[in-house]
């Protein structure tokens, strides 16, 4: 464990006498304090990037915006693109969800408040390092693209951006309208990462204009980050007819502002965001009527239930249970849809749901337009034979290598279809791997930092506000231009009472046993079963601590304490405890460098 002293001085009247700050600053590599940060800090957890969201959303109550943002930034790039954008993975892990605590906060909302709220006059800062020499050509601009390039260039490496389309930002760009992602704000943190002097070449196909055995001789190191472009196939007859088009086509030539012919009448197969994307695109270009069809049911569609509301509020209906069975038309020309009723069934290990076709339960919507939003796959053609994992890429084991030498891989053309914070994350991750390639070592490390903290100055009442609803365009309005952005964002007094419902899940509370006389004051005024008389404590095979022993048993008490998987940091143990033996730490993963 690595421990670094801070100290500080300040007046203590304002005209004599100082008063010494000393605080102990400890940082571990301990795979039980990594295991301890995994359970009691989910929301961090479950982001692929680690984003730290208590200090971001604590930074929002101390009206610290600017500061909210860059540490954002430091784990996630860019933060005004995610806070409109992300799938949330960590709100879904967010304490304030369990059953008998209420709803999740919205941390992606809190997340675009820090970018939309940051003073005009905020400047970024960049921990830079030493000009390297070498250089990096990373294929694709989209999110694992950017992460790549803006890591590799703040380890001091030439970065060359190569793009296919016209503009950068791949997916971002051309797979999400502009009336939840505005391009000016796209534009904006895309430049952040380029004004680090990374190279940006649009127009230019790796496999086409240039293959990789070239790439490979002009740069030191080559990151393939080329997505999933290719669209799934419904595979059923009438596929190929006109006026059936995949999700990805639809939401690329509208976004290029390409003229698509889009009936009366729209169908979109498919429940995921760009389903719901072209849903809500398709009524901007004129549908009248769009309806949704879906395998399952609602409550299993991999999107979050804003998402759901607000195609819904536009006009679009979603029919469930329903999977495609043909396609209807004449003369070569889409006129319906066959369906076949669906019911959910448990699979074999009865750890999930399947929809399975009714047999003879047929019907037909009628339809001008089909839109097949069921995902996408890799397309891999670089000009050089790859080793390939089905569709994706192959790469080493727990690595980024492909099977050809100083050629990396990361994002969705290696795992699949993902997220965007999921390929950003990977991105990023193969740009220490190659930097390792250079330096001969891992520059950063991540590490927990633990720092003392005073009383938590969070109100029990906090933990009954209502979470605050995302400001929204009028429907009406939202139609005047397809463009116009649909969420209106949180204003001052709206991010700051959303970001008071956070439980404040890094700080540790721990009790000092040696000073604990039992008094169980601590217990009785627990709001929640948080702290518990134990009898054993479990040991996990990583080294971390699992599972308390309780006991109402006396006789068989060995500790009291304090499970922080429960706490809801309310501090009034801290407060009520006669023998001050209650501890509060700050508690937060963390890149640091190295030392050589």
């Amino acid at each position: 464990m690595k421990r670094e002293i801070y100290s500080s001085q300040r007046g203590n009247d304002g005209t004599s006498g100082m008063l010494r700050i000393i605080k102990e600053i400890a940082f571990s590599d301990d795979p039980r304090d990594f295991g301890y940060m995994a359970d009691n800090v989910p929301c961090q957890h479950a982001c692929p990037a680690a984003t730290n969201v208590p200090g971001y959303i604590r930074c929002i109550t101390e009206n610290r915006y600017g500061r909210s943002y860059e540490l954002n930034r430091v784990y996630n790039i860019l933060p005004a693109t995610l806070g409109r954008i992300c799938s949330r993975p960590c709100e879904a892990a967010c304490r304030h969800g369990e059953d008998d605590l209420g709803d999740p906060v919205n941390i992606c909302h809190l997340k675009r408040s820090a970018a939309d709220l940051k003073p005009a006059m905020h400047r970024i800062k960049e921990d830079l390092y030493a000009p390297s020499g070498k250089s990096v050509a990373v294929i694709g601009s989209g999110p694992a693209g950017i992460g790549a390039a803006h890591d590799l260039a703040v380890y001091g490496h030439n970065v060359t951006l190569y793009e296919s389309m016209p503009e950068a930002g791949g997916m971002l760009r051309y797979g999400i309208p502009a009336f939840r992602l505005p391009r000016d704000i796209l534009d904006l943190e895309i430049e952040n990462v380029l004004r680090l002097g990374v190279v940006l070449r649009t127009r230019v196909l790796v496999g086409h204009d240039i293959v990789l055995k070239d790439l490979l001789k002009k740069h030191d190191a080559v990151i393939t980050t080329v997505g999933c472009m290719e669209p799934n196939r419904l595979g059923v007859e009438g596929e190929e007819m006109e006026g059936v088009i995949s999700g990805l086509d639809y939401m690329v030539r509208t976004n290029l502002g390409q003229e698509v012919e889009t009936g009366r009448r729209v169908i979109v197969v498919g429940d995921g965001f760009t389903a719901m994307d072209c849903a809500r695109t398709s009524l901007r270009m004129g549908a009248e009527s769009v309806r949704i069809n879906i395998l399952a049911t609602e409550e299993h569609m991999p999107v979050d239930d804003h998402e759901i509301r607000e195609v819904k509020v536009e006009g679009g209906r979603i029919y469930s249970l329903v999977s495609t069975h043909r396609i209807l038309g004449t003369g070569g020309r889409v006129e319906g849809i066959e369906f076949l009723r669906t019911r959910l069934e448990d699979t074999p290990d009865g750890k999930g749901r399947i929809a399975v076709p009714i047999e003879n339960s047929e019907f037909v919507m009628e339809a001008d337009t089909i839109i097949s939003a069921i995902g996408q796959h890799p397309l891999v053609d670089l000009g050089q034979p790859l080793n390939m994992d089905g569709q994706r890429i192959g790469v080493k084991p727990g690595r980024y290598l492909t099977s050809v030498d100083r050629l990396y891989a990361a994002g969705d053309c290696v795992t699949g279809a993902s997220n965007v914070i999921s390929a950003l994350a990977a991105g990023r991750h193969a740009a220490h791997e190659v930097d390792e390639l250079f330096a001969g070592r891992r520059r950063k490390a991540l590490l927990v930092r633990f720092e003392p903290a005073e009383q938590t100055d969070r109100e029990r009442e906090y933990d009954f506000i209502k979470p605050v609803a995302m400001p929204t365009l009028p429907v009406e309005e939202r139609f005047e231009d397809a463009d116009n952005e649909v969420e209106e964002g949180y204003g001052e007094a709206e991010a700051v009472k959303e970001s008071l419902r956070c439980y404040l899940c890094s700080l540790k509370y721990e009790i000092d046993v040696s000073r604990c006389i039992y008094c169980s004051m601590c217990i009785d005024v627990a709001p929640r079963d948080c702290i518990k008389m134990i009898s054993s404590v479990a040991e996990n095979p990583d080294g971390s601590y699992g599972e308390y022993g309780e006991t109402g048993n006396w006789n068989d008490v060995v500790a009291i304490a304090i499970d922080n998987k429960r706490c809801i940091r309310c501090g009034k143990c801290y407060e009520v405890c006669p023998m001050d033996c209650i501890t509060i730490t700050k508690t937060e993963l963390v890149e640091v460098d190295r030392e050589e």
